[in-house]
């Protein structure tokens, strides 16, 4: 039963209405936050911490295809990452229309192809496709706004699209690598996607949209990343951190290896004296310069610039030797 207002409640809606504090215009369903529904008959399988992770990879890869697209079309562009989502396949599919090319990239995991059934996918609006390839033949980048829906490419413009995209591709493991090793070779490409079917419609996949603007157009690439791949890659991330945080102790061992092999200059100092630039020049052979050093006193031997041993002088084998003593304690050494 709706509520009926008493009379003072009734006037004091009215004074707010004249004196402008109650807006009027606004409905009950604008101050209601919207949630997203949530699909429990298929949960999500990347937690936010992945998600967050993927964005910040693929912000990275903007970085790169910026610089790299600007040298390449002489020109300036703005690519930025505008979402990264856990959707099912048909959401991708569904997007893409008859007249669409879609292309399709291997992911090799340390040299090892991760799988031949799931490759990546990579959608790039037709007229911006058209604008770059304009570009890269010499042109000035024409607007493409009134290109047909359903437009077909020639061969020769599929021959540009797949020069475009490899070059794409080729650089996108750069991105992965503070995590793993990726490396994204080019397959084919698809001028028919309804013809795709190497992913089913429900199968989980993450799709990261990124908006690429250039002086007179505009557009936007879709990479689909299928579910099952990146499972495999944060397992093997997941066991990468897990053996790096272990191996303090093994490694040890190989770096006290490396540093047996390692030479260091060792110096056995006799003695120290000054002399005069008068005296230097008038030494001749045969000259004895005192060093200031008895011979029964102890020598130092400093080894890379510091003192670490003393020793005796002497000969063996009809050469200058010096027979080591003790061995100075590192305190000694720091004070020295």
């Amino acid at each position: 039963m709706a509520e009926v207002l008493s009379q003072s409640q009734i006037d004091a809606l009215l004074n707010a209405a004249r004196s402008g504090e109650m807006d009027l215009n606004r409905s009950d369903q604008d101050s209601e936050k919207k949630y997203r529904k949530y699909d429990f008959y298929s949960p999500r399988k990347f937690t936010k911490d992945r998600i967050k992770m993927i964005s910040g990879i693929f912000e990275n890869y903007t970085r790169i295809i910026n610089s790299r697209l600007n040298g390449l079309l002489h020109t300036t562009s703005d690519i930025a990452v505008e979402s990264v989502e856990e959707q099912r396949y048909y959401e991708f599919s569904n997007a893409l229309s008859d007249g669409d090319v879609l292309t399709l990239a291997d992911v090799d995991v340390d040299g090892k192809r991760e799988s031949d059934e799931t490759p990546v996918l990579i959608h790039l609006s037709t007229g911006l496709v058209l604008n770059m390839m304009d570009r890269l033949m010499g042109g000035d980048g024409d607007e493409t706004s009134n290109i047909r829906a359903g437009y077909s490419f020639t061969a020769l413009e599929l021959k540009l699209y797949e020069d475009i995209v490899k070059d794409m591709i080729s650089i996108l493991g750069g991105s992965w690598e503070n995590y793993i090793n990726l490396d994204f070779s080019f397959r084919r490409v698809e001028s028919n996607p309804t013809l795709v079917q190497l992913i089913g419609l429900d199968e989980t996949v993450v799709i990261i949209s990124i908006s690429l603007k250039l002086p007179n157009v505009s557009g936007r690439m879709s990479i689909c990343l299928p579910g099952m791949m990146l499972t495999n890659i944060f397992t093997q991330i997941a066991a990468m951190n897990q053996v790096g945080r272990g191996s303090g102790e093994d490694n040890s061992e190989n770096i006290m290896g490396i540093l047996r092999d390692s030479q260091l200059q060792v110096i056995a100092e006799l003695g120290r004296t000054q002399l005069t630039l008068q005296d230097i020049y008038s030494l001749n052979v045969g000259d004895v310069v005192d060093l200031g050093h008895p011979t029964k006193e102890p020598v130092s031997l400093y080894v890379g610039g510091q003192p670490w041993f003393s020793g005796k002088l002497g000969t063996q084998s009809g050469s200058m030797a010096v027979k080591i003593w003790e061995t100075y304690h590192v305190q000694a050494r720091e004070e020295e």
